[in-house]
């Protein structure tokens, strides 16, 4: 079905519950995350919950890297905040940012996870790249009329995501 090159390997309630430690064991080395709605409100600094996400993950000695649509200034304050390195102004879901992500954290697509909150910019790109794409319900229901927009297109797309996992899972 042409949908499913959207689909998310995972969908998630949000970032924080992800089981990082159980992808380290798995052999995932590092992680590329949006920002907006996906480790905080949509251009909100970070409430504490990000720095620490990423310090616990930086001390099990995995890599991250932020990976935004967004201007520089708003990606190098939040990395600045998080202690890690970015790429603004990505172009997702084209994959040459996501190739370059996985250069500066020197992980490969086997062992490099994303997480974000779109599917039509983050895990498009992500399955297009090839990487394990976990999907995270946006964080602030308030956003800008193009991305609102886009959520109604999307709602079609985890539509047919939710029947396809109850049709497999029913056998």
């Amino acid at each position: 079905m042409i949908l499913e090159r959207f689909y998310p390997r995972e969908w998630v309630d949000s970032t924080y519950e992800i089981d990082f430690e159980g992808w380290k064991e798995k052999g995932i080395r590092g992680v590329i995350f949006d920002i907006d709605n996906t480790l905080t409100c949509h251009d909100a600094p970070d409430d504490g919950r990000a720095r620490k996400l990423f310090a616990r993950l930086h001390a099990m000695g995995m890599k991250t890297c932020l990976l935004s649509n967004n201007k520089e200034p708003r990606v190098s304050s939040f990395a600045g905040q998080v202690d890690s390195p970015y790429i603004f102004k990505a172009g997702k879901p084209g994959v040459k940012s996501y190739n370059k992500a996985m250069e500066i954290m020197g992980t490969g697509r086997d062992n490099t996870l994303f997480v974000g909150d779109q599917l039509f910019t983050d895990i498009y790109g992500a399955n297009l790249a090839g990487i394990y794409g976990i999907l995270v319900k946006p964080m602030n229901p308030k956003e800008e009329i193009q991305i609102v927009v886009k959520r109604y297109l999307e709602a079609v797309v985890l539509y047919f995501y939710k029947r396809r996992d109850r049709i497999e899972k029913n056998g």
